[in-house]
């Protein structure tokens, strides 16, 4: 069993913003997979559905970004789930725009909803990091990630959601190199990334 959690921000108000990407990924692996409708617990949402013959739980914490742990503490306590379990799909400003990397542990880079997670469970669970680029100076960051995808973002931000929810199985299955490739190359096949940035 695995627990994926998609990090954001609860509310229409931040439905769209940079911040909330994970809440998308997860939002669109669920709709893709036939998953069962989203229900109130553990401080958040959840769905359920089986990836790869694993039964796979997603999770949308609603306790705000910086009290994300909290949820998945109380939902990795009810399943008696271990770090290695969990995959938390998170926004990533140190990777260009469509960019995804998949890693264990590692620092939080000044992500608070993965300081939480990690104050809360310890730091040894995966992260989808999703790239979303920098705005260049540190001061902008705070308005940047909890401001809404650009209009030219959106294309490759819904086939983003859309290629890792196709392959979203192994993640499941504990393929994240795989992962990471297939996602990069279905990137590159829709126009996202130059032939030559083969860099996955």
């Amino acid at each position: 069993m695995r627990l994926f959690v998609g990090l954001g921000n609860p509310g229409a108000k931040y439905a769209h913003n940079r911040h909330n990407i994970g809440f998308m990924a997860v939002d669109e692996i669920a709709r893709r997979h036939g998953f069962a409708p989203w229900r109130r617990r553990f401080q958040g949402v959840t769905s359920e559905g089986t990836l790869d013959h694993e039964k796979i739980v997603l999770l949308r914490p609603e306790t705000f970004m910086n009290e994300s742990g909290r949820s998945v503490q109380e939902a990795a306590y009810f399943f008696k789930l271990g770090a290695s379990d969990i995959i938390v799909f998170q926004d990533e400003l140190e990777l260009p725009p469509a960019k995804v990397r998949v890693k264990i542990g590692g620092g939080i880079a000044g992500h608070n909803g993965l300081r939480s997670i990690s104050a809360h469970i310890g730091n040894d669970y995966r992260r989808v990091r999703l790239g979303i680029g920098h705005p260049g100076v540190k001061e902008l960051v705070h308005g940047y990630v909890l401001s809404d995808f650009a209009k030219s973002d959106r294309p490759w931000v819904e086939a983003l959601c859309a290629v890792m929810a196709e392959n979203a199985g192994l993640l499941a299955s504990g393929t994240d190199s795989t992962f990471q490739n297939k996602v990069h190359l279905a990137m590159q096949a829709r126009g996202f990334f130059d032939n030559e940035d083969d860099d996955a």
